[in-house]
C-alpha cells in the first residue's frame, strides 16, 4: 500500500488540509507533508499518532473498503489477513472480513533493529502475546523486559509500552489485542 497516497486521500475525505491534520495530531505540517509525499516512511508509533487527528486506528487505515454485512468467513488463509505493516515491522491482522470487532489478533514479525518508534504508545485497554521465534525487548513504563520463543505478556496498554528487537534474528509474536482499535 502507498502509504502516503493512502494518507492524502483520507485527509482529503475529512476535509482537512495538511496544517489542520498536524494540529489535531500534535506533530509538525512538514511530518504529514513529507509522508504524503512517502518523503519519509513513519514508524508504527508515528502513524498512529497522526492517525489520531481523525481519529482512526491503523485496522481501519489498512483495510480496503468492504461490505460488512457480507458472510464472514471463520476460517483464515495466509494471504487472507490485513497486511498493518509499517517498515521493518511486519504486522498481520487475522480477521480482516469481521465488522464489529472487539479483539485485534495479529502476527508480528519485528526484523532485526525494527521497533515500534520512540515514543511510547498509550491506549486503553489490554495486551497479550506469546513469542514464538527470536527474542525481542519490550518495554512497559520505565521497566524493559527481555522475552524469547516461549515466553508471554500480558499488561494493561494505559501503561506506556514500546516494543524492539535489537537482536540479529527477527522475532515472531502471536498477539491480541483489546479493544480492537490498533
Amino acid at each position: 500500500m502507498d502509504v502516503g497516497e493512502r494518507l492524502k486521500s483520507i485527509r482529503e475525505q475529512h476535509g482537512l488540509s495538511q496544517r489542520e491534520l498536524a494540529k489535531r495530531a500534535g506533530v509538525t505540517n512538514s511530518t504529514i507533508s513529507m509522508i504524503e509525499k512517502n518523503s519519509v516512511s513513519p514508524s508504527v508509533s508515528s502513524l498512529k499518532k497522526v492517525l489520531q487527528g481523525f481519529p482512526m486506528s491503523l485496522v481501519e487505515f489498512f483495510a480496503e473498503d468492504s461490505d460488512t454485512e457480507s458472510t464472514q468467513p471463520v476460517v483464515y488463509s495466509p494471504d487472507d489477513l490485513l497486511d498493518l505493516s509499517v517498515n521493518d515491522v511486519q504486522l498481520k491482522l487475522v480477521g480482516r472480513a469481521f465488522g464489529k470487532r472487539a479483539l485485534a489478533f495479529m502476527i508480528e514479525t519485528y526484523e532485526p533493529g525494527a521497533d515500534t518508534g520512540a515514543d511510547l504508545y498509550v491506549h486503553d485497554g489490554e495486551e497479550a502475546g506469546l513469542v514464538m521465534r527470536g527474542a525481542f525487548e519490550l518495554t512497559v513504563g520505565s521497566e524493559v523486559y527481555k522475552l524469547s520463543k516461549g515466553d508471554s505478556y500480558y499488561f494493561d496498554s494505559t501503561r506506556p509500552h514500546r516494543f524492539r528487537n535489537p537482536y540479529d534474528e527477527p522475532c515472531q509474536i502471536i498477539s491480541a489485542t483489546t479493544p480492537a482499535n490498533f
